[in-house]
């Protein structure tokens, strides 16, 4: 095995475990959520890729819980060949090589939760690793997605992230918040579909060589590693609060916002459904409920 598989094995192994410890949590927070509901379970189905010979992965999703309405947490390890549109559109972003060579091989965690209570805000997270024969990079981030605005909630969620980015570099945060702010923004609406957080792509900090590879991975951990500590505190203080039908209808006109952007602009969306992998993995993103004005 050389080098590199080592580490692509390494990545995986980590966005495998990472989803075991959100899936855990998010069960703990159902048990401890004061409902005539049962509480909540994951639901794991195994996921394959051009009938298993392109990788897979696995999908979790939690419907009808007591704090979570819908939740996905996903992870996967995906390789094959690049289409057509999907090489061209790599070869834009300078991808070295990718014009010449459209072999790829993926593998990280996506997750996104669609809130019971109004007051709870949505959420979603990512990390991942992409490999071409020419280059390699880390990608990832969260962002935050209340339809209603708490200050508070708002300066926790990004002041946790930057405790991760600054551990690392000290103008991630900011330059990584700005990346955030432009790509979950939404041109036909003119306004972002929430608050922000931070959001990378393509980082590979010093070319080619093993040690940059062990610092941005170390990073990529970092940011999956805030997660929990940046949005379980606002689902334990908002879960308690009560509600009205107002505000549940914000909610799901909120949640509109969210599936046009997802379904539109979302690199992460577009990809997985033009190299083959399993449609409602790609697409667990989506509310349960939504509504449009």
């Amino acid at each position: 095995m050389t080098d590199f598989e080592i580490r692509k094995t390494q990545a995986a192994d980590w966005f495998r475990s990472l989803r075991d410890t959100i899936t855990r949590a998010f069960e703990a927070l159902e048990n401890t959520t004061d409902s005539d509901r049962p509480a909540g379970r994951f639901e794991v189905t195994p996921t394959q890729r051009d009938g298993g010979a392109g990788g897979g992965g696995i999908m979790s999703v939690m419907r009808g819980g007591r704090l979570f309405e819908k939740v996905g947490v996903n992870w996967s390890a995906v390789h094959g060949t690049l289409g057509e549109r999907a090489q061209k559109a790599m070869a834009a972003r300078g991808v070295p090589g990718m014009a010449e060579d459209p072999r790829f091989w993926a593998s990280g965690i996506s997750l996104v939760a669609h809130m019971r209570n109004p007051h709870c805000p949505a959420v979603h997270m990512n990390t991942r690793m992409f490999w071409t024969p020419g280059a390699w990079w880390f990608g990832g981030g969260a962002d935050l997605n209340p339809c209603l605005e708490y200050a508070e909630d708002t300066a926790h969620f990004h002041a946790e992230l930057q405790r991760a980015c600054d551990a690392h570099d000290p103008g991630y945060y900011d330059r990584f918040k700005a990346w955030a702010d432009e790509y979950f923004f939404i041109p036909h609406r003119g306004r972002a579909r929430g608050v922000g957080g931070i959001f990378y792509d393509d980082l590979n900090s010093g070319g080619q060589d093993s040690d940059s590879w062990d610092a941005d991975f170390a990073f990529t951990r970092a940011v999956g590693e805030a997660f929990l500590p940046a949005f379980v505190p606002l689902c334990e203080k908002r879960r308690v609060q009560d509600w009205s039908e107002a505000e549940r209808d914000a909610q799901l006109v909120h949640r509109g916002l969210y599936a046009e952007y997802n379904l539109v602009y979302d690199r992460g969306t577009k990809f997985g459904l033009e190299t083959g992998h399993d449609a409602n993995a790609v697409l667990m993103s989506l509310p349960p409920l939504a509504k449009w004005i």
